[in-house]
């Protein structure tokens, strides 16, 4: 004789959620994925046809190979991977240190110090560019990439992770590493460090593509094109080549693969850091 089966209802709410989720992905999605099909398809295709079609008819490498014989996009590649390698360990280096120091260490005016680091975040980056730009012109900085690189070495928002990290840490484990004679360095990098590998990750790749991607900043710094980033370099590709989105779109894509490599290799402590954030916090 056959068991009656009983099936939970499926709730409003859920189906709800579902949908808005899928809205958001095809919001964020949807866009890149225009971007890589536009990428390949060749001159027989119509770009603007109503409706749009994803899949290239007249499929082509031809739009990359343009993009790397029309400017030079190796150039600019090494150009951002040194901003960026910088950036990410200079960043690692600051708010590792700064966070367990605000949270493990005592001195005169820690307080305020943290007040300030939260106070930097609530202030827009736009509203210092142009002291920003003043400083670096007077260290003799402009047009170098290191004029790039020296304003991002430590975010207010990174040492805010850290601080979050550090303070979900047990201090039984110092206590214990202390009592064999550890000092704050060695309870700083033997200890703590290992246990904040996850916000670590996390630190590395949204500095990461900040860095990749930032427009404005290289821009008002670089004037010499051979030390251009990837993200101003191929601005010329708008302007040489206005009418031929599909060599923009190829730039971009280009633009998009180192981002997706640093990703995969390090999204594994990622997503240790993002539940580290969710249970500490």
């Amino acid at each position: 004789m056959a068991k009656n089966v009983t099936r939970k209802p499926i709730r409003v709410g859920t189906v709800v959620k579902y949908v808005a989720l899928f809205i958001l992905l095809i919001i964020f999605i949807g866009p890149i994925i225009w971007q890589i099909s536009l990428a390949f398809k060749g001159r027989g295709d119509n770009i603007y046809a109503v409706p749009p079609y994803f899949w290239p008819r007249d499929f082509t490498w031809d739009n990359f190979y343009r993009v790397f014989t029309d400017i030079p996009i190796l150039t600019y590649l090494k150009n951002s991977l040194i901003v960026t390698t910088v950036n990410v360990c200079a960043n690692l280096i600051t708010a590792t240190m700064a966070g367990f120091a605000l949270t493990r260490a005592r001195f005169p005016g820690k307080r305020l110090v943290t007040l300030v680091i939260f106070g930097c975040m609530l202030i827009p980056g736009e509203t210092v560019l142009v002291s920003q730009f003043l400083v670096i012109r007077a260290l003799g900085l402009q047009n170098n990439l290191f004029g790039v690189i020296l304003p991002g070495l430590c975010q207010a928002m990174n040492i805010v992770l850290m601080i979050n990290a550090f303070s979900g840490i047990p201090r039984e484990l110092e206590e214990a590493a202390e009592v064999d004679g550890a000092n704050i360095w060695q309870r700083y990098w033997n200890v703590c460090l290992p246990q904040v590998k996850g916000t670590c990750a996390v630190i590395a790749i949204f500095t990461f593509v900040a860095a990749w991607n930032d427009f404005m900043w290289p821009i008002i710094v670089l004037t010499d094109e051979s030390k251009y980033t990837l993200t101003v370099g191929l601005n010329r590709l708008r302007g040489t080549f206005f009418s031929d989105p599909r060599l923009i779109a190829a730039g971009a894509v280009v633009a998009l693969i180192p981002i997706v490599i640093f990703y995969l290799i390090f999204q594994r402590y990622f997503f240790q850091g993002v539940e580290e954030g969710g249970t500490k916090g």
